[in-house]
């Protein structure tokens, strides 16, 4: 199926598509509805079926997608049969967490290396002192960077890796970021998500009393 442009929004949402058809069991249907993924995940059917025809022309009237077919067409179109090398700066407990997460293979990510600027931190082959930052990158032509740096240092390591040639950054600081039209940065805001989870409860204890 010819890949097309769709938007930050759908992106967003067709991981919970796979990941939701991964985890069924193994003696369900061969097929799945839109409908049937929409009432699980708790989203409008008109919004779902739009999304999955998107990515797979393998719909059938009255039967739905085969759902192997259909793991597979959103796996691929997300990229996630590629394999995208990145590197890592800012090898603390979060950076240090994400470097040993096998899980990413999963989703076409290897990390190759983490770098910081503590020499007490650099005392594996995984951990690389800062200095060889741009000779690392450009030698193993690295286009994805992740920064776990404490937010005042961010915008600096945001600097260097674009210098380096990333064209890709995974942002972890907690800060807006400036960088140039052609460079994407996914931010990973924990306050925002931690304030949303908080909000909720205050309305769900709210309800009860």
């Amino acid at each position: 199926m010819e890949k097309k442009e769709i938007s930050r929004a759908v992106l967003k949402r067709l991981p919970g598509y796979l990941s939701y058809l991964q985890s069924m069991p193994e003696n369900s249907s061969v097929y799945i509805s839109a409908t049937s993924i929409a009432n699980a995940l708790g989203m409008g059917e008109v919004q779902v079926r739009k999304d999955l025809a998107l990515v797979s022309s393998g719909g059938k009237p009255k039967l739905g997608y085969l759902r192997e077919n259909l793991m597979e067409d959103i796996s691929q179109f997300l990229g996630y049969d590629n394999t995208t090398d990145a590197i890592l700066v800012g090898a603390g407990k979060l950076g240090q967490a994400l470097l040993g997460y096998s899980g990413f293979e999963a989703y076409g990510l290897n990390i190759l290396a983490a770098f910081d600027i503590d020499p007490k931190a650099c005392d594996t082959k995984t951990v690389i002192p800062m200095d060889r930052l741009e000779k690392f990158c450009k030698s193993k032509k690295v286009l994805m960077g992740i920064i776990t740096v404490p937010k005042e240092h961010a915008q600096e390591v945001c600097d260097r890796l674009i210098a380096c040639g990333i064209k890709a950054i995974w942002n972890f600081a907690p800060v807006h970021l400036d960088v140039p039209e052609n460079i994407l940065v996914q931010n990973e805001n924990m306050a925002t998500s931690l304030a949303v989870l908080s909000m909720h409860l205050q309305a769900q204890i709210k309800e009860q009393k």
